[in-house]
């Protein structure tokens, strides 16, 4: 397994990360048991969670997933081989079951919320210390998770980037957290964070978990640059745009267990009728040249020059090892430019 450097850290992470989001409710901690001990076979030492998961939410389930890691850690003992990334959620009025410090009815990216966070996760993770801390969304309204337009609101009361980053600080200096990232952040909200840390002597972001696939090249348009030049790189998730680029969805198909036919509503972005199109485009690309959609998807991701590493998530077995695959797997320039033709006719179409 191909390993990369962390942002500008001498920390090295698998180009394939371990998604971790479905255990604890499509996923029994068994299931998770065993993928976790192959993805390790495989070389994937860089695993990614979050407090809240799994996913979707639910009162029942949320901090399953980080306790059914933490149960395997002592069980087996074998934290010691892993890159650990965790999550502290963003701003919401879905969490006050959850979150001691809810502010007027939200969570936020306090430094209470944060301090609070870092303490369950420890706790349900059964370690000491968490080797990527990152901030699940912004605390700031942004156009992220599908939204297009930025819809700018001046009277808005946001958690200072100061703040979060100081509290992030803390855990640093406390041993708790070695490295910081974000997730579902913008340009303004990277550069931003990048300067504070220049001017002010706070940590230094070293990733950005976003969502990037097929169907969703939104990254390429501005946040690509960034990453090469920040030395901060992507932390792709959704890959497989909620497994829709498999092809399993075509005709309306819903196959039992599956994500969208368990929790279509929640997951319904990448079923548009444009995205619809774009997937038979995609799948019957990589039919034509011999290889397996799945694979031919994840192969695109991985080897993009601003990727630090690709998130993948299963549900079985079968599906981790097809997954897996890919890593192996380097597209011809023909597939390329063939790819690129298709994203230009339709640049987002889960967005449209």
């Amino acid at each position: 397994m191909e390993m990369r450097p962390l942002g500008d850290t001498d920390l090295m992470v698998s180009k394939i990360c371990l998604g971790t989001m479905t255990w604890g409710q499509q996923n029994t901690a068994d299931e998770a048991e065993a993928q976790m001990a192959l993805a390790l076979d495989h070389g994937v030492t860089f695993w990614d969670t979050a407090e809240m998961y799994s996913v979707p939410v639910r009162k029942e389930t949320v901090g399953a997933t980080e306790t059914i890691i933490g149960d395997w850690f002592q069980k087996t003992g074998r934290r010691h081989e892993v890159v650990l990334a965790t999550k502290v959620i963003g701003r919401s009025g879905n969490f006050n079951y959850w979150r001691p410090d809810i502010d007027d009815g939200e969570s936020r990216l306090s430094r209470k919320a944060i301090l609070a966070a870092c303490d369950g996760s420890l706790k349900r993770l059964k370690t000491d210390y968490i080797d990527l801390y990152q901030t699940h969304w912004p605390d700031r309204r942004v156009n992220n998770f599908g939204k297009v337009f930025y819809d700018h609101d001046a009277a808005d009361r946001t958690v200072p980037l100061e703040e979060t980053l100081s509290a992030l600080q803390e855990l640093v200096k406390a041993g708790k957290v070695r490295h910081i990232g974000v997730s579902n952040e913008t340009p303004w909200g990277v550069m931003e964070m990048l300067r504070l840390h220049e001017t002010k002597g706070l940590p230094r972001i070293q990733s950005i978990q976003n969502p990037y696939n097929l169907l969703m090249r939104g990254y390429d348009f501005a946040l690509s640059e960034v990453s090469i030049r920040a030395r901060c790189g992507l932390l792709a998730y959704s890959p497989l745009a909620h497994g829709v680029l498999s092809g399993k969805y075509f005709d309306d198909a819903r196959p039992e267990g599956a994500r969208l036919t368990l929790f279509g509503s929640a997951f319904s972005r990448y079923l548009k009728p444009l995205a619809r199109r774009e997937t038979h485009k995609f799948v019957e690309l990589a039919q034509a040249h011999g290889l397996d959609p799945v694979e031919m998807a994840l192969a695109f991701v991985n080897d993009r020059p601003f990727v630090t590493s690709n998130i993948i998530g299963a549900t079985s077995i079968a599906q981790l090892e097809n997954c897996l695959r890919s890593a192996d797997l380097t597209l011809s320039d023909e597939i390329l430019a063939e790819i690129d033709k298709i994203s230009l006719e339709t640049p987002i179409p889960a967005q449209q």
